[in-house]
């Protein structure tokens, strides 16, 4: 799985809420690639509730 935030995130930090493994937010959500296996669940969880759709996943 390869996970990666586009240039829409305005930092909100629901990804970090959902994901707290994968995902880190300062002015905006950074990937901890090293947390997503074993975590694909709440990446896509949070790739759902993003609310400007910046989680990609490939």
């Amino acid at each position: 799985m390869n996970v990666t935030i586009n240039d829409s995130c305005i930092g909100c930090g629901a990804c970090e809420s959902i994901c707290d493994a994968v995902f880190h937010v300062e002015d905006k959500a950074e990937v901890t690639t090293s947390g997503i296996a074993g975590n694909e669940e709440c990446v896509k969880e949070a790739a759902t509730a993003c609310p400007v759709s910046a989680i990609e996943i490939a």
